[in-house]
């Protein structure tokens, strides 16, 4: 079995993102274990890790989604395990889910050196298991040049199999290749591949929003599955708002408080694809039949419009299991710029 461990030198460099697109491109059938979790979630009263989440479902596994993490708290896991136990665990875990598997997966945390005072960073974990080290760095081509430096000159590799680093949501490919790639190489470093930055992975779905806001959805369930592309926050008049470019692009998802009855049945009768109504206010009931017979969800929040853009803006588009034409993209992404052969021994 091969075992290749998937690291990162930072938060939202695509970890979840690249392993999910290796695993439909490599073929075979794929394990995949999150020792430390780090982007917590609650499901049928249980504390989840989202990425265990979704692969587990993406690679059809047997296991829970809590039986692939140790866990999330440092001080908890500091307390139940020392560092030869935590070794123990980790490969116990690995053994378990891995038994049958062609390749199994194994994220580290949102950087290097998180989980390195509870011994469950990248590196240990690449130790333990005597995985393949995949580093993943993304951003701006010097971002990534100098990430790759720091990488080489700063992190001990003393008996770590690194299979190289895979470039991720670089934003003009042939000029990091023409600039960049020879300069890494002499490093010593194997480039594994170079994955262009595309819009379409930065789109997320109205059941992707809803879930992550912890909305109640109440009307027009049957279009959560449609694709956000543009955001427009009604916070205007209705007039100003109808003659904004934004608000008559497809796609649209109107942010606007539940009494603004005027701004919601200008949206449900442009392209929209969903509202957020705020302030936890129900527009009356002829609005919500309207929004049902069309199929554009409404989903209502406690907190105001602007807090809600807020958090929206904060959100990080994560693959979901049923957003099948986007992970029908990574794979092609995968596929195209990665040399997945070089990870198999």
């Amino acid at each position: 079995m091969n075992k290749i461990v998937i690291a990162s030198t930072g938060a939202s460099a695509g970890k979840t993102s690249v392993i999910t697109g290796l695993a439909r491109t490599m073929g075979g059938k794929a394990g995949y274990v999150k020792p430390l979790g780090d982007r917590l979630i609650y499901r049928k009263k249980k504390n989840w890790d989202y990425d265990a989440s979704l692969l587990v479902q993406m690679l059809g596994l047997e296991q829970e989604p809590e039986d692939i993490s140790l866990g999330f708290n440092h001080a908890k896991l500091r307390y139940v395990y020392d560092r030869e136990t935590t070794r123990e665990a980790v490969i116990e875990m690995a053994e378990k889910v891995g038994r049958g598997k062609d390749i199994l997966f194994v994220e580290g945390g949102k950087s290097l050196g998180y989980g390195a005072s509870i011994d469950l960073d990248s590196l240990s974990l690449a130790s333990y298991l005597g995985g393949r080290l995949v580093v993943v760095v993304s951003g701006e081509n010097d971002v990534v040049y100098d990430e790759i430096a720091h990488l080489v000159k700063y992190c001990r590799m003393d008996g770590l199999d690194l299979a190289g680093v895979i470039a991720n949501k670089v934003p003009d490919v042939d000029d990091f290749e023409n600039s960049f790639a020879g300069h890494i190489r002499d490093l010593g470093v194997n480039l594994l591949g170079v994955i262009p930055l595309k819009e379409q992975l930065t789109w997320f779905t109205v059941s992707f929003l809803a879930d992550r806001l912890f909305a109640r959805v109440i009307a027009g369930e049957k279009g959560l599955e449609k694709t956000v592309r543009h955001i427009f926050l009604g916070a205007m008049s209705t007039e100003e708002s109808i003659r904004n470019p934004v608000f008559n692009k497809e796609n649209k998802f109107l942010i606007t408080s539940g009494d603004r009855s005027d701004m919601i049945l200008a949206a449900l009768d442009s392209d929209s694809i969903g509202i957020l109504l705020t302030n936890n206010l129900l527009p009356p009931a002829n609005i919500i039949s309207r929004a049902t017979e069309k199929n554009i969800p409404l989903l209502l929040v406690p907190g105001d419009t602007f807090q809600a853009a807020k958090e929206i803006d904060r959100l990080e588009a994560l693959a979901t299991v049923e957003n099948e034409e986007s992970n029908r993209f990574l794979e092609q992404l995968v596929a195209k710029y990665v040399r997945t052969e070089e990870l198999l021994k």
